[in-house]
């Protein structure tokens, strides 16, 4: 499928919304469910989708506009959000995150971007050149992930609860 960037912002404008009706009110030891060792739990991930909004997307892409290729992005720091969302809630997160993806949907939707700005180029640090396409399009995709990630964590806490029936649910054997 060709990007198309009304589709993506339509997309991004309603995570927020799915991840609320997903996670709030749900008791605690839910959104503080992991996988293992080093894995996040819903709660961890609602937090690194916040300090995404706030360092990574629309800053690249201002970036982008401003400069080009000629300053590299800043690093994204993947694990701020334990520092960042220490003694807050979970609907203090959802609230948050809410808040600042419908800015940064509007910020987008302001800038009135044309089919030829997607295609001019940043420098991610690890990944070299990339394009303002590609970074919208990761940025829809990334929700994504998070999303699945949140219904595994969900799921594997009763992988051994469903018994036999476990070869069937394909998100427990990931």
């Amino acid at each position: 499928m060709q990007f198309q960037l009304a589709d993506a912002l339509s997309i991004l404008a309603r995570t927020p919304a799915a991840l609320d009706a997903m996670l709030r009110g749900l008791p605690e030891p839910w959104l503080h469910a992991n996988e293992g060792p080093e894995t996040w739990s819903p709660f961890d991930v609602v937090g690194h989708l916040i300090h995404g909004e706030r360092t990574d997307w629309v800053p690249r892409l201002r970036l982008i506009l401003e400069q080009g290729d000629a300053r590299p992005f800043e690093p994204f720091d993947r694990f701020a959000m334990f520092e960042e969302n220490r003694g807050k809630s979970i609907a203090e997160l959802l609230e948050t995150f809410a808040t600042l993806r419908a800015q940064n949907v509007e910020t987008v939707h302001a800038l009135q971007l044309e089919p030829a700005d997607l295609t001019r180029r940043g420098t991610h640090p690890a990944l070299g050149p990339v394009t303002l396409g590609q970074l919208l399009a990761t940025w829809v995709t990334h929700d994504m992930t998070h999303m699945a990630q949140i219904s595994r964590v969900i799921a594997k806490q009763f992988q051994d609860e469903v018994g036999p029936w476990r070869q069937y649910i394909g998100v427990l054997n990931r």
